[in-house]
């Protein structure tokens, strides 16, 4: 595990600058109006970061790419919090390269997306690496009860999967599964779940890849909202829709921030490294809306919706 990190982290550096790029054309496209806001920020401590942020599109209301590299020094405990190995006593240095997107569409029609993909190490007070690991994924959390976009959602994730190693499909959905559900809601999943991975260390994980391979494989599920959510988008973005609709999204935003906010690594990791918080907090909604305990009625779409919401083998249909 120990070794010299300058090379990864120029490796790691490019390959987050072309991800970004990437989803920014994606999803510059798939409006077809709006245009990205560029900020680039610096961090107190080391590194910075390139913040785009579309508002007001065709499709979408609100969306946000976040590519930062930043580096520091980091107390023991929160580096033993980011579950890294080999951390010095006292404090361990931290290097982090990743992007991050979360898309709120328009339309209740069209689902929420987010995705993030960020390699990560660690070093002692020499420079040499003690830990490193890749993490990431993405899911999907709709407001209306189109089964079949969940479906697609996941065969286009598991096809990615499968392209690397046999054993990630299964091994990184019920992981996502797992992680994106909401403990103050009773358990009460997110949305419908996609893929998700953490701590994944070449040669060292069960998956045997090496870091050229691991490089890949971030590469293709930061490149994957092209096949997994891009003909979703299309499909949905004219359908008709209506008020009660709109406020059915705004109340599910409500739940989205919930998460975001109490309990997403990376909005804690970047709160608590003095990131840009207006970068931090890109994931959140223009608009969202708490409603007080309500009901919904039996039959109704609300009620499809919710009972969508629960782990479900969706590759077969």
């Amino acid at each position: 595990m120990r070794g010299a990190a300058g090379g990864t982290r120029a490796r790691a550096t490019a390959w987050a600058e072309e991800v970004h790029d990437f989803l920014t054309a994606l999803f510059e496209r798939l409006d077809g109006v709006a245009r990205f806001r560029e900020d680039r920020w610096d961090r107190d401590g080391g590194g910075g970061g390139n913040s785009r942020v579309m508002t007001d599109g065709a499709v979408f209301e609100k969306a946000g790419i976040n590519r930062s590299i930043v580096m520091g020094t980091l107390p023991a405990q929160a580096a033993q919090r980011l579950g890294g190995r080999g951390a010095a006593a006292g404090s361990t240095d931290f290097f982090a390269a990743g992007v991050s997107l979360v898309v709120h569409p328009r339309s209740p029609r069209v689902p929420t997306v987010h995705l993030n993909v960020r390699y990560f190490e660690l070093t002692d007070a020499n420079g040499v690496r003690t830990d490193h690991w890749f993490g990431g994924g993405t899911d999907l959390t709709p407001t209306y009860p189109h089964a079949a976009d969940a479906v697609h959602f996941h065969r286009a994730l598991k096809q990615i999967c499968d392209r690397h190693h046999a054993g990630f499909f299964g091994r990184f959905k019920p992981w996502c599964d797992e992680y994106f559900t909401i403990p103050h809601r009773g358990g009460e999943a997110r949305g419908v779940g996609g893929v998700f991975f953490d701590h994944l260390r070449p040669d060292e994980d069960a998956s045997g890849l090496d870091e050229d391979a691991m490089f890949g494989f971030a590469t293709d599920i930061g490149h994957s909202l092209a096949t997994a959510y891009g003909p979703i988008v299309e499909r949905r973005k004219a359908e008709p829709t209506n008020e009660r609709e709109r406020h059915f999204q705004l109340w599910r935003r409500g739940r989205y921030v919930e998460f975001n906010l109490v309990y997403d690594r990376g909005t804690h990791f970047g709160l608590h490294t003095n990131a840009r918080v207006e970068s931090v907090l890109m994931s959140l909604p223009p608009l969202a809306a708490w409603d007080y305990a309500p009901v919904w009625e039996p039959g109704s779409f609300e009620a499809e919706l919710v009972a969508m919401l629960k782990p479900r083998e969706w590759v077969e249909g």
